[in-house]
C-alpha cells in the first residue's frame, strides 16, 4: 500500500515573495499554477520536484494581501524538507547570504536541522538525513515531515496510524509516526491557543491514498468506525481527494497518487501555463486578468510598491501605454473590476485599488452615515491619501498621467467624483458607473480639460441623485457624456458596450 505525505497547503498574502522564496531560494520547481478548485478567485500554486512526484509537493492559496492568521491548537505547525546530511552547511551559508534569519545546526530524533521561515512566517525546517547527493546546489529532494499540534495527541496518532503510518519514537513532547518514505509529528499542545485561519497560515496536510477506489475504501472504514464528518469524494483533476478532522482538529486530506500534474500539460513544461478547472467554464478568461501576476526568478518583473491604498496591477501582454485605475464598489476589492475593464480597453495596464474604510466589515471607499448621507471628513481624508497613492504609482510603474483613465462603479464612482471636486485636475478622464454626488458642499472648480462618462441605471434605486453629480461637472467644464442604461444599481452588458465605445472615440 502507497503510504506517507502527498503535498501540504498553506495560504501566503504575497505571490512573488512566495514565489522568490520557494523557487528562487529553496529552488524547488512550480509544477502547477491554477485557478482554485473551491474558490476559483484563489491563485493556486504548487512546488515540489520537475515531475510533480507526490511526496514532494508543497501548495500554497494565494490570499493576495489578505488578513494574517495564527498558528495554535489543532493545526499543522511545521514544514520539513529532506536534504543530503553534507548539504546542511551550503543550506546554511545560502540562507545567510540571502539575510535570512535562521535556527541551528540542532539536532531532532538524531538528524541535523536547520529552522527557517518563509516570507509569510511559516515555518520550514530543513533536514539532513541519507539521501542520494546531487551536487550543489540542489533543492530539497521530497518533504521529509509535518508537525501537528494536538490536544489530544494519543488520539491523533490512533487516528493517523490508520493510513499506512506507524508508531515511532518520543522526543521532547512531540510523537513521530513513521511511514514507508516520511513521516508526521505530533507534537502536545494542550491549552495552547486555537489556532486561526489566514495568511501564514498551513491548511491542510494530504496523505498519499493508491487511487480512488482506495480512497472510497478508506471513506468506507471510518464510516464503518463510526466517523461522522464529510465524506464526500472530490476531482481536483489531478489527483482524487477526501478531507477529514481527525481528533485533535487538523484537516486531513487523503490525496490519490494520480492521475497527477502532467494530466492536463506537457510533463516537461509543468507549470508554465495557468490553469483552470474545468468548472469555471467562460469565467477562465476573466480570471487570467483577476488572478494576482508574478514573475520567475531572473525573470523581469514589477517591484510592488507600498503605497496608501492596497493595490493590484495587471499588465497586459501587449500594452498600449494607457491605464485603467479600478474603484470597486461597496465589499469589492482591487481585483473585482479587472475583467470588466479588460472588455472595456484590452490593452490597458489595469491598477486595482481596494477601499480603506470598512463597513460591516466590508470594504469601501469612504463610510456612510446613512444610505444617503456620508462622513464628510472621511472623504476628504481618503481623497487627500488617493491622490498620494496616484502620485507614488505614476512614479512608481512608469504611468502616463494623460493616458489614465479612472473606472468607479457605485462606492467607488462617487469616490471618484468627489476627488474631481477636491483635487480638481487629478483625475482628467472618468467612466463613472452609478454615481452619485456625495459631497454636500460641491465646490467651485475648473474641470474644463477633464472628460466623463456616467452610465445611471433606468431601474436604479439611487438613480435620482445622479442628475446632481451630472449638473456639477457640466457647470464646472468637464466634457461630459451622460448616460442611461437599462439596468437597476447592478452592472449590466450594456455597461462596457458604452464604455468601450466611448473610450473608442476618446482616443
Amino acid at each position: 500500500m502507497t503510504t506517507g505525505l502527498h503535498h501540504v497547503t498553506a495560504i501566503t498574502r504575497d505571490v512573488q515573495a512566495n514565489v522568490d522564496f520557494w523557487m528562487g531560494f529553496l529552488g524547488l520547481s512550480l509544477v502547477k499554477q491554477t485557478a482554485g478548485f473551491e474558490d476559483a478567485d484563489q491563485l493556486h500554486l504548487f512546488y515540489g520536484d520537475p515531475a510533480g512526484s507526490p511526496g514532494s509537493l508543497v501548495s500554497f492559496l494565494v490570499w493576495q494581501d489578505g488578513a494574517p492568521g495564527r498558528v495554535g491548537l489543532g493545526q499543522v505547525a511545521e514544514i520539513a524538507l529532506a536534504i543530503p546530511r553534507a548539504r546542511i552547511g551550503d543550506w546554511l551559508t545560502r540562507a545567510m547570504q540571502r539575510g535570512l534569519r535562521i535556527e541551528g545546526p540542532m539536532r531532532e530524533f538524531g538528524a541535523p536541522v536547520l529552522r527557517l521561515r518563509d516570507p509569510d512566517g511559516i515555518i520550514v525546517k530543513l533536514v539532513g538525513g541519507d539521501l542520494p547527493d546531487p551536487g550543489w546546489p540542489a533543492a530539497p529532494a521530497r518533504l521529509h515531515s509535518v508537525t501537528l499540534w494536538s490536544g489530544d495527541p494519543a488520539a491523533t496518532g490512533a487516528f493517523l496510524e490508520g493510513f499506512g503510518f506507524r508508531a515511532g519514537p518520543v522526543e521532547d513532547g512531540v510523537t513521530r509516526l513513521v511511514s514507508d518514505s516520511d513521516v508526521l509529528d505530533i507534537r502536545a499542545a494542550g491549552g495552547f491557543v486555537a489556532g486561526i485561519p489566514g495568511t501564514g497560515i498551513i491548511d491542510h496536510v494530504a496523505l498519499r491514498v493508491p487511487d480512488a477506489v482506495a480512497i472510497a475504501a478508506q471513506r468506507d472504514r471510518l464510516a464503518l468506525a463510526g466517523f461522522a464528518g464529510d465524506t464526500t469524494l472530490h476531482d481536483r483533476r489531478y489527483f482524487t481527494s477526501l478531507y477529514l478532522r481527525e481528533p485533535g482538529g487538523s484537516l486531513i486530506e487523503l490525496a490519490s497518487d494520480g492521475p497527477g500534474m502532467a494530466v492536463d500539460e506537457p510533463a516537461d513544461r509543468l507549470g508554465r501555463v495557468l490553469m483552470m478547472p474545468p468548472h469555471v467554464g467562460a469565467r477562465g478568461d476573466d480570471l487570467r486578468v483577476s488572478l494576482p501576476q508574478f514573475a520567475r526568478p531572473g525573470a523581469e518583473r514589477t517591484v510592488m510598491r507600498d503605497l496608501p491604498f492596497t493595490h493590484r496591477l495587471h499588465r497586459p501582454e501587449d500594452p498600449d501605454g494607457s491605464t485603467m485605475l479600478l474603484l470597486h464598489g461597496t465589499g469589492g476589492n482591487e481585483a473585482d473590476l479587472m475583467p470588466l475593464a479588460h472588455r472595456i480597453a484590452p490593452r490597458a495596464t489595469l491598477l486595482g485599488l481596494r477601499g480603506r474604510s470598512t463597513e460591516e466589515g466590508v470594504a469601501r471607499f469612504f463610510r456612510r452615515l446613512s444610505m444617503t448621507r456620508f462622513d464628510q471628513q472621511d472623504i476628504r481624508f481618503e481623497a487627500e491619501a488617493f491622490a498620494a497613492f496616484w502620485q507614488g504609482a505614476v512614479a512608481a510603474y512608469g504611468l502616463d498621467p494623460a493616458r489614465i483613465t479612472v473606472l468607479g462603479y457605485s462606492n467607488g464612482a462617487n469616490f471618484a467624483g468627489a476627488v474631481m471636486a477636491l483635487s480638481p485636475g487629478l483625475i482628467r478622464r472618468a467612466i463613472l458607473m452609478r454615481p452619485m454626488a456625495v459631497l454636500e458642499d460641491l465646490p467651485r472648480v475648473d474641470l474644463s480639460g477633464s472628460r466623463v462618462l456616467t452610465l445611471a441605471g433606468a431601474r436604479d434605486p439611487y438613480g435620482a441623485h445622479a442628475p446632481a453629480l451630472n449638473d456639477w461637472l457640466r457647470a464646472s467644464g468637464a466634457d461630459l457624456d451622460a448616460r442611461i442604461v437599462a439596468a437597476g444599481h447592478e452592472l449590466s452588458p450594456a455597461d462596457p458596450e458604452a464604455a468601450a465605445a466611448w473610450m473608442a472615440a476618446a482616443g
